[in-house]
């Protein structure tokens, strides 16, 4: 039996009943009626990967696991266009990369033992961090983005992890951070590239280990979702609890005084925080402790939340364009003025919707969580 066909049992798409419920809600689906998270799972029941791997629709599923929300009978979607991708990749296939591929290459590059960075240049004087301690701050990708997208976006991606550190500081942790820390190799997990993914995932728990760390904290939901629950399925449970900043503020929201901040406000729900991780009302809670700020809350929020249309930089064309427009302007119709986001990617992808866009109808502030948060913090 095809290899593919073998590790559908896993993923329990022999449950499937062809309802049809995940093409209803899939946001892809949405805007290319050629995709179909039913066909696909129906392709492979049926002729295994011979099919599937030469699809470049194979490669858009965002798994975002809206439609494994919505399945009776729990299909893993996401996990089968994991296992498919990774078939095709020892084909030696792969779909459109975003950006020639240069965000994938540098996680490549990444996975080697004798890599030696300089990744904490972003530390500006002030913030205080150290070598080694109990709390460690995951930085991930960030310093690259600074890179990729600061100028043409007119956003400072870097300013998320100095924001990160700064709160942190305020409620009276000085965090490690390390050095030669790699990519938590999170979009590879997802493209199917898993020996490459194991190679990052051995590197970082060692690194993180040897610097004393008990709690990792992230300002990535990617990240969070990689430390916490892939690299346990791969490699085994680590030593360290993670957590994202929005569980880290909630958990301390009574010790931290803000400054009134005039704001209507609403929130993406990233889909590895919100639908993986489970975490809802973490952030939400923190953004209604800030005085002045009215919180509204779009359509589709919570476990029914919108992804931002674009996922491990592969495949994003028109039909991502879509989604983050309509979502862009589902948040302004929910009466905000700033979409807080949550995860480093969604603001990217968002701004690149609105980049060369006129309509006035997505012209809407985009601010993440952590630079909401510490722009409010009492000084």
């Amino acid at each position: 039996m095809d290899a593919t066909v073998e590790k559908l049992k896993k993923n329990k798409a022999f449950s499937c009943l062809e309802c049809g419920k995940c093409t209803a809600v899939c946001p892809i689906s949405r805007f290319n009626e050629s995709y179909s998270p039913r066909r696909m799972v129906a392709e492979g029941l049926f002729y295994g990967a011979d099919g599937l791997v030469d699809d470049r629709l194979l490669w858009s599923c965002l798994t975002c696991q809206l439609c494994s929300q919505r399945c009776p009978v729990d299909v893993r979607y996401s996990e089968y266009m994991r296992d498919v991708r990774a078939e095709a990749v020892s084909l030696g296939k792969m779909g459109n990369p975003s950006h020639g591929g240069a965000l994938h290459y540098i996680m490549e590059i990444a996975t080697s033992p004798k890599l030696k960075q300089e990744r904490t240049e972003w530390i500006e004087s002030g913030l205080r961090v150290k070598k080694k301690g109990e709390v460690l701050y995951f930085v991930g990708c960030i310093p690259f983005y600074q890179d990729f997208f600061a100028k043409d976006f007119e956003f400072t991606p870097v300013s998320i992890a100095r924001d990160t550190v700064r709160i942190l500081n305020h409620i009276g942790v000085e965090p490690v951070v390390l050095e030669n820390e790699r990519c938590c190799g999170h979009d590879l997990y997802w493209l199917g590239r898993l020996t490459e993914f194991d190679d990052l995932g051995r590197l970082n728990i060692k690194a993180i280990e040897q610097s004393g760390a008990k709690t990792v904290v992230t300002a990535c939901p990617e990240c969070a979702l990689t430390l916490k629950r892939l690299y346990s399925e791969r490699l085994g449970t680590a030593s360290f609890e993670v957590k994202h900043i929005s569980e880290v503020v909630a958990d301390h929201i009574e010790r931290i005084s803000f400054d009134e901040l005039e704001r209507k406000i609403t929130f993406q729900d990233p889909c590895r925080l919100g639908r993986y991780l489970g975490v809802y009302d973490e952030p939400r809670n923190v953004i209604t402790a800030i005085p002045g700020v009215t919180f509204k809350e779009m359509a589709h929020s919570g476990r029914g939340a919108i992804c931002c249309g674009t996922t491990n930089w592969m495949n994003c064309d028109a039909t991502s364009k879509k989604i983050q427009s309509s979502r862009l302007k589902e948040a302004k119709a929910a009466g905000a003025g700033t979409l807080v986001t949550a995860c480093p990617k969604c603001q990217i992808h968002f701004r690149c919707a609105q980049y060369g866009e006129e309509a006035e109808d997505i012209d809407i502030e985009l601010m993440d969580f952590v630079n909401l948060v510490a722009s409010a913090l009492r000084k």
